[in-house]
């Protein structure tokens, strides 16, 4: 089974910028995108941003303009770019891997990262 391994999280002051990275341990069949989620405490786990294996990428309304979705695609990795932090980005941020084979459609998930923006 493929793990996803990020880091990158960290304490930051509101204004400041993070690099998450992710990298896959293995080959992911039918893979077709990366990208990454959080969770608050409490809350349900929300899509950050994504990004298909032809560079089709997805944020959500909440990000855009200050958050970077990037993969490398032969070494199945991808990272995420947070510009202009906001002590409401605190959360865990989980990486994922979006993946069809057989009949089915199938998300692979890191242990998560944590990042705390201070105000």
């Amino acid at each position: 089974q493929v793990q996803l391994v990020e880091s990158g999280g960290g304490l930051v002051q509101a204004g400041g910028s993070l690099r998450l990275s992710c990298a896959a341990s293995g080959s992911i069949p039918g893979l077709n995108a990366m990208g990454w989620s959080l969770q608050v405490q409490g809350k349900q786990r929300e899509l950050v941003a994504t990004k298909t294996n032809s560079g089709t990428t997805t944020y959500a309304d909440f990000v855009k303009g200050r958050f970077t979705i990037s993969r490398e695609n032969a070494k199945n990795t991808v990272y995420l770019q947070m510009n202009s932090l906001k002590p409401e980005d605190t959360a865990l941020y989980y990486c994922r891997a979006d993946s069809d084979y057989g009949s089915g459609s199938f998300v692979d998930w890191g242990r998560g990262t944590q990042v705390t923006v201070s105000s």
